[in-house]
């Protein structure tokens, strides 16, 4: 029996984080009887059966925008890392070696390369505005289009077909939350529609990519580098394939751990507990389960 597991019948407020999370299942929240509130001490609540939550009548709530800025820049990072190569360049000087026709083949500049982001929420926008000076074609698709003045001055286009935008991209960026819909969504037929070379950035969620598909395209060449933060489960058992991949830059999951984004979070902690306590509602957007309502992102 885990820790957790002892604790759940006794627990009213359950705060965990999405880094290493504390998986509350169906079953687990049948069994905490006294369990009103669960906070994420960050965003991205699946590791929550939000459903489950919702019938029981408990409040998910998140830190919202603790992490963008730790997020976006990390996502502007790790193009970067995939576009030039860098992560076998690094490995040549840890190995001694000085090869530079074998990292300079698969090395490109970013200017002029095209950039889509799948989801152009808080995240995605911080990272379309960080990508303008790149001289980057840059491309998005969400349920919701920017307000005109704010797409222009990022100078980015919104493509209402998923599909057609994954045919132009040189880089795919996924800022889409987990939920159902999007569940297993990058299966092989929809990486077989993207270019041959593809680099894929993918801090949001492990799960919105099939995980064999990803590992046989990156064999195949078909997707030309991945990199990301994220994995299922969390934290990753150590024959995951996806450490193994050839031309992948992994980490932990850290591009929202930066040390300005910690103090974010328990600010954020400490001020919605403090509410809770005092029985005054959170902001709206903290709320990802109320009144037994899923917040419209993950219905």
């Amino acid at each position: 029996m885990t820790e957790l597991e002892k604790h759940i019948p006794d627990l009213h407020v359950l705060i965990s984080t999405p880094f290493h999370p504390a998986y509350m299942t169906a079953e687990r929240i049948k069994k905490a009887k006294n369990l009103k509130l669960l906070l994420t001490a960050g965003i991205g609540s699946d590791h929550i059966d939000l459903h489950a939550a919702a019938a029981a009548g408990l409040t998910v709530a998140e830190v919202t925008g603790s992490n963008v800025v730790s997020v976006a820049e990390d996502e502007l990072m790790r193009i970067l890392i995939l576009m030039r190569n860098f992560v076998p360049g690094h490995q040549q000087v840890i190995n001694g070696e000085w090869n530079v026709a074998g990292i300079a083949y698969r090395a490109y500049d970013l200017e002029g390369k095209t950039i889509g982001t799948m989801g152009a929420g808080r995240i995605g926008r911080l990272l379309l505005q960080r990508l303008k000076p790149f001289g980057c074609n840059l491309l998005y698709h969400d349920r919701l289009q920017m307000e005109p003045e704010l797409e222009k001055e990022i100078g980015a286009k919104h493509m209402e077909n998923l599909n057609e935008m994954l045919t132009k991209c040189d880089v795919v960026v996924i800022n889409t939350p987990l939920t159902e819909k999007t569940r297993g969504m990058f299966n092989k037929e929809m990486i077989a529609k993207m270019k041959r070379g593809v680099l894929i950035v993918n801090n949001a969620r492990a799960a919105i990519m099939e995980r064999q598909a990803v590992v046989e395209a990156m064999e195949s060449g078909h997707i030309g580098g991945y990199s990301g933060d994220v994995w299922d489960p969390q934290p990753a058992h150590k024959d995951h394939p996806w450490r193994y991949m050839p031309n992948q830059a992994m980490t932990p999951h850290i591009s929202g751990t930066t040390i300005d984004a910690q103090i974010r979070y328990a600010a954020g902690t400490k001020d919605m507990l403090d509410k809770y306590f005092k029985g005054v509602d959170f902001p709206v957007e903290n709320y990802i389960v109320k009144d037994g309502e899923l917040a419209s992102q993950y219905k």
